[in-house]
């Protein structure tokens, strides 16, 4: 009597539970997390609280955790589509340091008019015909994160060059 292949295999032996240092580190080789985000993580895996503070301290400490990255990664990966103060709403969600938050946001700012032109511009393209077409044009700005001054202008140059053809 010939046997299965299932029944022939052996029962497979199950892994070990993974430290809670290379938890950290899997999680951290695929993007970059805040203390804050790698604390809500791994929580349920630590033992107690003081093993996970000392872990991310020393990841701190070498280098390996750094909320100027994760901020960095986050306006890279957002900077197209969202304005300046969606973009800090993540950051402060993340965990991100108010004082990291403060040092990126004059940046953020500068390009705040170029990035409102281009999401405009791929969303609308053309000048709103009527003030019902405005109002949406002007919402839908200000849920990415636009300030109104900044969607003004952005309008009313539209409108200007529209008139200027």
């Amino acid at each position: 009597m010939s046997q299965s292949p299932k029944q022939s295999q052996k029962p497979r032996q199950e892994k070990p539970p993974a430290s809670l240092r290379a938890r950290a580190l899997r999680l951290l080789a695929r993007r970059e997390h805040s203390r804050l985000e790698l604390q809500r993580k791994l929580a349920p895996h630590a033992e107690d609280a003081g093993e996970l503070e000392r872990l991310l301290d020393d990841l701190t400490r070498r280098g390996w955790l750094a909320e100027e990255r994760v901020a960095e990664q986050l306006i890279h990966a957002r900077r197209g589509r969202f304005g300046s103060g969606r973009i800090r709403q993540e950051l402060l969600a993340k965990g991100v340091a108010e004082e990291v938050v403060a040092a990126v946001l004059p940046q953020l700012r500068e390009s705040d008019l170029e990035a409102a032109r281009s999401v405009w511009r791929r969303k609308f393209g053309t000048p709103p015909r009527s003030a019902a077409e405005r109002a949406r044009q002007v919402r839908f700005m200000q849920g990415r994160g636009f300030r109104l001054d900044t969607i003004l202008k952005v309008i009313h140059s539209a409108g200007a060059d529209d008139e200027a053809d």
